[in-house]
């Protein structure tokens, strides 16, 4: 089974990479929200979440979001923003747009491990 990391930090996606490694999915990578469409609409079958930067150049990752859910094929993914935006108000705009769970960066490695397990509906506590 896979997740795709949709961020423009190759930094972040290795993070993201070492605590999907521990639970045994395959990891696909983006590093933006133009690219990470196309791998959906291609493994949608596939992606059981996605984890989602919303800084990114060209499209970002609320809109991404936005898109997803606009997308019959696409609007069931679960979606985690992994994310330095922690304004409330994005928040709460990502949470009513979708997302399932929201990450702040930086984060620790168990956290964001036991956030995937959460929303993949695998416990984790």
């Amino acid at each position: 089974m896979k997740i795709l990391s949709i961020d423009d930090s190759s930094v972040v996606r290795k993070i993201i990479k070492g605590a999907v490694d521990v639970i045994e999915y395959e990891l696909l990578e983006a590093s933006d929200g133009y690219e990470g469409l196309e791998i959906l609409r291609k493994y949608h079958n596939e992606i059981k979440l996605v984890l989602l930067d919303w800084n990114m150049p060209g499209l970002s990752g609320i809109e991404v979001l936005q898109e997803m859910k606009e997308d019959n094929l696409l609007k069931s993914i679960p979606v985690m923003m992994v994310t330095t935006e922690s304004e409330k108000e994005n928040i709460i705009k990502a949470i009513k747009l979708g997302a399932s769970h929201y990450v702040i960066k930086p984060f620790a490695m168990e956290e964001l491990t036991r956030k995937i397990l959460e929303t993949l509906g695998l416990g984790g506590d």
